[in-house]
């Protein structure tokens, strides 16, 4: 079951795709995208991926961070991260932990959920159904939405 609106999102501490120690809540103050994704290099999670890549200006433009998480290691997301030219932060979740304390582990990878978490570290909106798509502009419509930017 995944977290709730207003519910503090829970802190993590994993390595990113250069083995780079990540921990949520070190990005406290700035407005925070967590997407879970299955797994590296495969169709959807790609064309998510790129859309994420291709809309970070924007992102990086308006003080958000963006975290890609899945249960794949960092070597796994590094490589994905030069295939495509991923522009944002990889988390590596092997022990599955983050997926679980998110709610979104769904067997043995992390079903497709994003998280928006505003400036407080709080859960703002969920997205419980992710078309991968146009996904990256989606969020970046509702965030202004809620007012987290403008």
């Amino acid at each position: 079951m995944e977290l709730k609106v207003g519910t503090l999102a829970p802190d993590f501490s994993s390595v990113d795709q250069m083995g780079k120690e990540v921990k949520l809540s070190q990005y406290r103050g700035s407005p925070v995208v967590l997407y879970f994704y299955p797994k590296d290099d495969t169709p959807g999670c790609t064309t998510e991926a790129c859309n994420f890549r291709d809309n970070n200006a924007e992102f990086q433009k308006r003080g958000i961070k963006v975290l890609g998480v899945s249960v794949d290691s960092p070597q796994s997301h590094k490589k994905f991260q030069e295939k495509y030219g991923l522009n944002f932060t990889l988390v590596a979740d092997n022990s599955k932990e983050i997926s679980e304390k998110y709610g979104v582990l769904g067997g043995s990878t992390a079903k497709r959920v994003t998280y928006i978490i505003d400036r407080d570290g709080k859960v703002a909106h969920v997205y419980p159904k992710v078309t991968p798509k146009d996904h990256a502009t989606e969020v970046l419509s509702r965030m202004q939405e809620l007012g987290i930017i403008h």
